[in-house]
């Protein structure tokens, strides 16, 4: 599992009927700054997933990944490698909020 920032959607107009009505979003990874451990850093990735849970663009959001992302009850039987399974309301890493949904609205 890991954190995302939803950055756009992705419209497939041809694609395999198990996956009609599926909402694609493009994922960012996020992974805790390195240097400070009090932010959230871009890892320089982008991965397609399927939203299961309302996610919008800017929203910071739990995704998992392999066999995993065929374990929800809504992509069971579906070939994908990637879910939004939640969206984040909060990061504490160190004692310290790295991020808030609250705050960063």
């Amino acid at each position: 599992m890991f954190v995302g920032k939803v950055t756009g959607s992705v419209v497939s107009t041809q694609k395999v009927e198990a996956m009609r009505g599926q909402k694609l979003l493009l994922v960012e990874p996020y992974c805790l700054d390195k240097e400070t451990q009090s932010v959230l850093s871009s890892i320089g990735k982008t991965f397609v997933a399927v939203d299961t849970v309302g996610a919008g663009e800017g929203e910071f959001v739990l995704v998992v990944q392999g066999s995993s992302a065929r374990l929800t009850p809504e992509t069971r039987d579906l070939p994908v490698d990637a879910v939004i399974v939640g969206i984040i309301d909060a990061v504490q890493a160190r004692d310290k909020c790295v991020y808030s949904k609250e705050h960063n609205s």
